[in-house]
């Protein structure tokens, strides 16, 4: 099992929504309407006169199988338009119940 951390621009909520539903994702924790600023290029978003915008993101723990095709759709949204945002975490995930 690996754990899927999305951190996205709040304009991408349906497109990331879509996905999780495209590929048959019903568990997930979402945090809105959060802050931060991308670590090369990105702009600060937070939710500020001066910087309005905000971001989402979502964590998911998904089959090892289903990350590659994830982060494929992640990539085809930020070359979309990279000024909006959007990036993807995986890491392994031991355990539950």
């Amino acid at each position: 099992m690996k754990a899927v951390f999305i951190a996205y621009n709040m304009a991408l909520t349906e497109r990331v929504d879509y996905l999780l539903e495209r590929m048959g994702i019903r568990g997930y924790t979402q945090w809105t309407s959060i802050s931060g600023c991308g670590s090369e290029t990105g702009d600060p978003r937070k939710g500020t006169h001066t910087w309005p915008e905000v971001n989402n993101a979502i964590l998911t723990i998904v089959p090892d199988e289903k990350v590659a095709d994830i982060l494929n759709y992640v990539q085809k949204m930020d070359e979309i338009n990279k000024d909006v945002g959007i990036r993807a975490f995986v890491w392994d995930v031991v355990g539950g119940y």
